[in-house]
């Protein structure tokens, strides 16, 4: 009962913690109000499990976001999409305020979502049967978009040594050995790296050496912390701008998977060319309040967004001190992106996969194996929720083992 009660409370900690430092944090929303929700993690458990696991956030939205999408049901406005409209703009503001990167405008495509967009890529860069190089422990679906697109999963493990990264000779090797494409995660999910420029200028220039295509996933990019700088991989050389698809979304950094608008940004002729190739259904596909709601997240979210990050830094540093008292024995890093914890159960002896004993503790966590066999022993943590969430999360499963 008393969990209950301060899980339907203000997020007292957090509030304190911002007033300290100055900050305007976006508080999550209580367990009643949350519950009310029909999207995935509120529906695939018992209302007691706590969901840990999808990445959607307990946040409430934007207001310039909500309104955006108000406003066009009540005009009625829900038809099909008519091209682009002012998210090309829009993207290419936010882009370069936030990353000084400038986006061609003429270079932007829309589709539904990110993973339709990188199998619409890949089939563009592909042809039936090359492989295409994934970098586990990595986004589950990624294991199945290369197949959906024609081409088959040439796996190459981030190196583990001294903390993770890109293994450029691995990849190397892989384009060496008929690779035609690459999938690259930036930032990469499940760790929230963020992958150094100096490795993205690298790798640009071994897909010009082997003349293949990178489709870069950066739909976590507006989710980084201070302590790290994110680098849009068409922004590291002309190589990359060659050779180079982004794919990118609003969805995640402002809770929005279910309104569906996912970008493609190409830089060089060749990629816009190969964009042009795209069936008129896959722009057409775009939501047209997806489109609305991306336009107004990117023109008017900043300061919400802010928000966000200053609740999500406090609970990624609020996790470290949780796991160190109650369950020492799991190693976490803090991410440097996103509000995805990667947590390491082998020393705690919790097997293959700890998200079945963590479920059996009323803790939903996605299971490792799932991001590749470099994830067994492995879970991810969801950590955009209420401390108090999150306090009693890691208590139950501290009380489990």
């Amino acid at each position: 009962m008393i969990f209950r009660e301060a899980l339907c409370c203000s997020d007292t900690f957090l509030e304190w913690h911002c007033q300290a430092e100055g900050m305007t944090a976006v508080n999550a929303e209580p367990l009643s109000a949350l519950h009310t929700r029909t999207s995935e993690k509120w529906t695939a458990y018992p209302p007691h499990v706590l969901p840990l696991f999808v990445a959607e956030m307990d946040y409430p939205l934007a207001e310039p976001v909500a309104t955006a999408m108000i406003d066009r049901i009540r005009a009625s406005d829900t038809g099909y999409v008519a091209g682009t409209g002012d998210l090309p703009a829009a993207l290419a503001r936010f882009a370069e305020q936030t990353w000084g990167w400038a986006i061609d405008e003429d270079g932007v495509r829309t589709t539904t979502d990110v993973s339709v967009a990188i199998v619409e890529s890949l089939r563009l860069a592909i042809r039936p049967g090359d492989r295409v190089i994934i970098t586990p422990p990595v986004y589950p679906p990624f294991f199945d978009l290369v197949p959906e697109a024609g081409g088959v999963v040439a796996e190459v493990p981030l190196l583990t040594e001294g903390g993770y990264a890109l293994d450029l000779a691995g990849i190397e090797a892989a384009f060496a050995a008929g690779a035609t494409a690459m999938l690259l995660c930036n930032p990469h999910n499940p760790l929230g790296l963020v992958h150094p420029r100096a490795t993205l200028e690298a790798l640009a220039e071994l897909a010009a050496r082997y003349g293949a295509t990178i489709v870069s996933d950066e739909i976590h990019g507006p989710l980084v912390y201070e302590t790290a700088a994110f680098t849009p991989f068409l922004t590291v050389s002309d190589a990359a701008r060659e050779h180079t698809i982004t794919v990118t979304s609003a969805s995640k950094a402002f809770n929005l998977a279910g309104v569906k608008c996912a970008i493609f940004v190409a830089a060089s002729a060749r990629t816009k060319a190969m964009l042009d190739r795209l069936p008129e259904e896959v722009g057409f596909r775009t939501s047209l309040l997806g489109l609305h709601a991306s336009v107004a997240a990117f023109t008017d979210g900043g300061p919400w967004l802010a928000g966000v990050l200053e609740s999500l830094d406090a609970n990624r540093r609020l996790l470290a001190e949780l796991l160190a008292e109650h369950l020492p024995g799991v190693r976490y890093s803090p991410p440097a992106a996103s509000y995805l914890a990667w947590l390491d159960f082998r020393e705690a002896g919790w097997g293959d996969d700890p998200g079945i004993r963590a479920l059996e503790a009323g803790v939903a966590l996605n299971s490792g194996p799932t991001f590749g066999t470099e994830g067994r022993g492995f879970a991810r943590l969801n950590f955009a929720c209420s401390p108090e969430v999150l306090t009693e999360a890691v208590e139950r499963l501290a009380r489990s083992s």
